[in-house]
């Protein structure tokens, strides 16, 4: 076979096979019924792709969140702050409830949440959350809101960080916090040395 031959085999073999592609599919067949209202068809609307940008909020946007079913009822939020946690040093202490500290357990420090609140965690970093049972009370570090077991910790992924800015959320009916009253503590006056 020649080149020349084989060029023009090529060339009318795509054809035929662009030719069968472009052919239109057979028309349906005809009803013998009268026509009926024009039905629309079926539009499906493909979901959006992911954006790789897409990610957690950061941290200094004052976005609320959405309510959400925390404890059976709708969340709200009750503060942004830093978090910390504490582990194997306070493992197996009494807690301020009068309960065993246990660093595996999904529990919490607060300073003022009545002691088996529910609290939903959510990092302000990577978006996880942890829902935390308060037990005891703190954090006694500047700036920070809530203390939470090593278990949560991890499940924030906080071990490495130690301090993780977060979002906490609790139930509707949960009472405001108030911040708790330092306990006055009086002066005692010294007494000049009596002169005899």
């Amino acid at each position: 076979m020649h080149k020349g031959a084989v060029r023009v085999w090529i060339v009318a073999s795509l054809l035929a096979v662009l030719t069968g592609c472009a052919t239109a599919p057979p028309a349906p067949p005809r009803s013998s019924f009268p026509p009926g209202p024009a039905a629309r068809p079926a539009v499906t609307v493909p979901p959006a792709p992911a954006d790789p940008m897409d990610g957690p909020a950061p941290a200094n946007l004052s976005v609320a969140p959405e309510p959400e079913l925390l404890a059976g009822e709708a969340a709200r939020e009750l503060a942004r702050g830093r978090a910390s946690w504490y582990g194997p040093r306070f493992h197996g202490r009494r807690t301020a409830s009068g309960e065993r500290y246990d660093m595996y357990a999904l529990t919490a420090a607060h300073k003022t949440l009545p002691f088996g609140t529910l609290v939903r965690v959510r990092s302000l970093v990577t978006g996880r959350e942890v829902e935390v049972r308060i037990n005891d009370r703190g954090p006694f570090g500047a700036g920070r809101v809530i203390d939470v077991s090593r278990a949560a910790a991890e499940a924030l992924g906080m071990m490495g960080l130690g301090v993780k800015d977060v979002l906490l959320m609790v139930p509707e009916s949960t009472p405001m916090a108030e911040a708790p009253v330092p306990p006055v503590i009086k002066k005692q006056r010294r007494r000049a040395p009596r002169v005899r």
